[in-house]
């Protein structure tokens, strides 16, 4: 049976101040206006985090930041 451990990691809105999906009251949702440099940190975090074995759960955006859910399969 497999088993894994879970870590949870809170990221401050100053560190990403435009990375809060947003959308609409229409339902649009957009990116569009992150800047180029936000995509690359959080890309550069999530293949840094990919190479040591955690994996996303979920991913919680808010005004105040991001919380991310981590997990990893550990050996038995």
């Amino acid at each position: 049976m497999k088993q894994y451990e879970y870590e949870i990691t809170k990221h401050a809105n100053e560190d990403f101040t435009n990375l809060v999906y947003f959308c609409s009251a229409e339902g649009e949702c957009s990116l569009d206006q992150v800047p180029e440099s936000q995509i690359n940190m959080l890309t550069d975090m999530l293949n840094k985090r990919g190479a040591e074995g955690w994996e996303i759960v979920q991913t919680l955006f808010g005004k105040d930041g991001i919380v991310i859910f981590w997990k990893r399969e550990i050996d038995q």
